[in-house]
Order: C-alpha cells, then structure tokens, then sequence
C-alpha cells in the first residue's frame, strides 16, 4: 500500500500544488518505473530477445524518468517549477514512447501489454499535473 497521500499530508509547509494530485501522479510514476523495469527484465526471458532490443531500451530509459520525476516531485524545500515542469514534460515523452512500443508487442506478450497500459496512465497523469503548474 502507497504511503504516499499520508506523507504529503504530514509536509508542515505550504505545497503550491493540489496535494491529492500530486499523490496521485508520484504514485503512477513509482507504478509505471517498476513496470517497465519488470517488463525489460521479462524481455530478456522471451526467447526472440534480439528483437524485442528497443523495447527493453525503451522500458528502462521509462522507469528511470519514472523514478527520478517520483524523487523531484516528493521534495518540497526550495521547489523549483521549471526543474519540476520539464521533468514532468521528459516523462511524459518517455511514457508515450515506451507506451507505443510495448503496444507493437503487446499481441505477442502479456508484459509488454500491461506496460503500455501503466505507461499511457501515467503520461495522463503527469500531464494533468504539468496542466496544473
């Protein structure tokens, strides 16, 4: 279960951003770095790994902006909205892409489908909070 919502809430300064929706996206940005982390290590198992390459460069260059726009947007002190905003802008590209490429193989692999999902839910949601910036 995701402490998230309860560790916003304790921050004793003010957040200039709306604390439910920042909860939200910090938990769909952990979601979608451990999803696309899981699904590159499942396509190192898939027996066609040679051409499913992009995909895993694709999952783990995902789950690295995921990871550190979860990190930036979980620090308050001293916020910064432009380090914030193109943050947030670099995931949603990175979301999009890995989304659209685990799409290409998400007939033929289960993982790769579950990823496209976490990936298009969590560019929704940084986009609705670059949105509220």
């Amino acid at each position: 279960m995701m402490k998230t919502t309860e560790m916003i809430d304790t921050y004793p300064a003010e957040i200039n951003l709306d604390r439910r929706l920042l909860a939200r996206v910090v938990d769909a940005l952990v979601e979608c770095s451990q999803a696309c982390t899981a699904c590159a290590d499942a396509c190192l198992s898939e027996e066609m790994v040679a051409d499913l390459r992009k995909c895993i460069r694709t999952n783990l260059d995902c789950a690295d902006s995921c990871g550190a726009t979860a990190r930036i947007l979980s620090r308050h002190t001293g916020y910064d909205a432009i380090l914030t905003r193109a943050h947030l802008e670099a995931c949603i590209a990175a979301c999009r892409a890995c989304g659209d490429e685990c799409s290409q193989h998400a007939g033929m692999h289960e993982h790769c489908r579950v990823c496209a999902d976490v990936c298009r839910a969590c560019e929704a949601a940084c986009t609705d909070l670059l949105n509220a910036l």
